[in-house]
């Protein structure tokens, strides 16, 4: 099969980076195109972040020449760009929601890393084994905003997918759940390079992440709606409360789950079943960055742990242990799973591929 030509939108921070680390080998996309400030453009990527690249492998041979291009020069779009990852830092979130939606009106299809639209209503906000029918909100945006080919689709924030995907799964089942409380230890590269202060992070823990508990109690409430005439129609029927901490842990946000649910109960046996053999649409198509296994249950007390357990299946699945009966709900489970990679770049690479096999990708 022919690769698509993809480009990436701020190529040269972190999230940029981590794209082209993460797709130097894909079998469906090729990076021919690389955008980012004007400060860098005109240079060769690797004369553009030699001098910041942060990744653990070499910046490959097969982008390190291409020349950055002004990430707002909309008229250099390279024509045969199929669509492209949307990693571009800017003073406001409105100056992001304009240039993505700038890019779709030119008929790219933007996959965005960003925040700025989570909120907008007919930009679907996807996580490929929970909402993948989300997608169907696609046609609306591009009739409602007038876009041809182009659209604009983002992934959730980092916090929220250590756990969702096990709640969904096991209201999927039909147990349905009614409260959470979520208590996260995230990583330090959650915040972006150079991120916290040494001596801020350093024997120490810091018990508030600027925006993190409104994202990880709001934002599954439009992952979880459905399809409307006009966008999404949020579903508020799970109540949860957070407190977001950042930890000394390099990579891997860790979740703290207390769970209650409405009507029935299931058993522990019940709950790792339904966790062992969930399977979701990206599974069934095989798609590249799809986990095997989605949800994998450790029965090690100590488990699951960042060092271990964030790259399990190329840092995709979702590793969750320690499930109890908890004394004020009705269970109690720790979760984890790759911030940077299932939580940023690998679930829109995930999501790019979902896209392509529904055919809004082409």
């Amino acid at each position: 099969m022919e690769k698509l030509k993809i480009g990436v939108l701020g190529a040269t921070g972190i999230v940029g980076q981590n794209y082209i680390k993460l797709l130097q080998d894909h079998p469906w996309f090729q990076i021919i195109d690389v955008a980012a400030s004007p400060r860098s453009a005109g240079k060769t990527y690797e004369e553009a972040v030699k001098a910041k690249w942060q990744m653990t492998i070499d910046i490959p041979e097969s982008v390190k020449d291409l020349i950055v291009r002004d990430v707002m020069d909309f008229d250099s779009i390279p024509s045969d760009l199929s669509f492209v990852f949307s990693a571009i830092v800017m003073p406001t979130k409105d100056q992001i929601k304009e240039a993505e939606f700038k890019y779709a009106e030119k008929g790219i299809p933007v996959l965005s890393n960003n925040s700025a639209h989570r909120w907008t209503p007919d930009v679907p906000m996807i996580i490929g084994e929970i909402n993948h029918d989300h997608v169907n909100v696609i046609p609306i945006q591009q009739k409602k905003r007038g876009f041809k080919n182009g659209f604009v689709a983002v992934k959730p924030n980092c916090s929220l997918q250590s756990y969702l995907t096990t709640i969904y799964a096991l209201e999927q089942a039909g147990y349905k759940v009614e409260k959470l409380i979520i208590t996260t230890l995230q990583a330090v590269s959650g915040a972006g390079y150079p991120g916290v202060p040494s001596l801020d992070m350093i024997d120490n823990i810091v018990p508030y992440i600027g925006g993190e508990e409104e994202k990880t109690e709001k934002e599954p409430t439009k992952i979880l709606g459905k399809v409307g005439e006009d966008g999404i129609i949020n579903d508020e029927s799970i109540q949860i409360s957070a407190t977001c901490t950042r930890v000394p842990v390099i990579d891997g946000h860790t979740a703290c789950v207390n769970v209650k649910f409405k009507d029935k109960v299931p058993t522990e046996e019940e709950i790792k079943s339904i966790w062992e053999n969930f399977r979701a649409l990206p599974q069934e198509l095989n798609l590249p960055y799809a986990p095997k296994k989605p949800i994998i249950y450790l029965n090690n007390i100590d488990r699951p742990q960042p060092k271990k357990d964030r790259d399990a299946d190329k840092g995709m699945a979702v590793t969750v242990g320690r499930l109890r009966k908890d004394t004020v709900f009705d269970y109690k489970f720790i979760s984890l799973s790759h911030n940077t990679v299932r939580g940023a770049a690998g679930g829109s690479i995930l999501t790019a591929e979902l896209l392509k096999e529904k055919g809004f990708i082409k």
